[in-house]
């Protein structure tokens, strides 16, 4: 095969991955020697095909997804050398070489030349996230069991719509998170929808810029309060002001949560997006 005719990143040249899996038998995307992990399946299979890399081909995801939680449309790039390059057949698409390599679990639904600039992670405009509940109204089906959260109390979707508009647009959600050395809590949330489907099930959507560790879930957390009746707008706007403990609210299970969508800018952004998302976000930005 020729070499892209994209330039190479530090000799090496890059890939997009697009990728959806089931999560419930993973711990998790990020690669880890002890657990079976998304990223240790796909690496498994990059490396029948094209060898042994110290580095892991470089692999950078576009968000790493917890224990349990699912995606429709992952994002992931990887960067080869020019040998690796010459693994790639004529005629034999590395998607579909993937695909009868790897576990059922993990699909790979698109391998390509990446854009100039692209990084799965830093170039992503946004992500957006669905959670789904069944909750007493809705007839158990152990066909949906592993993608939704199952709880035996009624939820009113009213309260929930009225809260969630408090979570929208620049934020600290320093309540809402695990804080991790070195990084910053602020976020800034584009959407968030609370719609009850056909069948009864909820479903919660929220697209953000980025997450923060646990963000989603805890969002979750705070929205099903109010669907019950146990917290209000005002106490929601206490925790994002910081007038209550972190962590406020309950980190909801994770096999109601699924990654639905990566946003990227036009081709000609790329670049510039992923140096913009590297800097460090404060409540001051526009």
């Amino acid at each position: 095969m020729k070499a892209p005719a994209n330039p190479p990143v530090d000799g090496r040249f890059r890939f997009r991955l697009d990728l959806a899996y089931d999560g419930t038998d993973f711990y998790g995307f990020a690669k880890q020697s002890a657990y079976r992990t998304v990223a240790g399946e796909l690496l498994s299979g990059l490396v029948k095909i094209f060898g042994e890399d110290d580095q892991d081909f470089r692999m950078r995801v576009a968000g790493r997804t917890d224990a349990g939680v699912h995606a429709q449309a992952q994002v992931l790039h990887l960067d080869l050398t020019s040998e690796q390059l010459k693994r790639i057949r004529r005629g034999h698409g590395v998607a579909e070489r993937l695909n009868k390599i790897i576990a059922p679990d993990v699909r790979v639904i698109s391998f390509e030349e990446a854009e100039p600039g692209f990084h799965a992670r830093y170039s992503a405009l946004s992500r957006r996230y669905r959670y789904s509940i069944a909750d007493r109204s809705v007839v158990p089906n152990p066909m949906t069991s592993r993608y939704l959260l199952e709880i035996l109390w009624h939820l009113e979707v009213e309260p929930m719509v009225e809260v969630a508009k408090e979570f929208i647009g620049l934020r600290d959600f320093r309540a809402f998170c695990k804080e991790r050395d070195g990084t910053t809590t602020i976020r800034r949330l584009r959407e968030i929808s609370v719609k009850r489907r056909s069948n009864g099930v909820i479903d919660i959507e929220i697209e953000a810029d980025a997450f923060c560790h646990n963000m989603v879930r805890s969002v979750v957390g705070a929205l099903m309060s109010a669907g019950s009746g146990r917290t209000s707008v005002r106490e929601v706007r206490k925790a994002l002001s910081g007038q209550r403990n972190e962590h406020a609210y309950k980190v909801q299970a994770p096999q109601g949560l699924t990654l639905i969508k990566i946003a990227y800018p036009a081709k000609s952004k790329l670049a510039a997006q992923a140096e913009l998302t590297q800097r460090t976000r404060t409540l001051d930005d526009n």
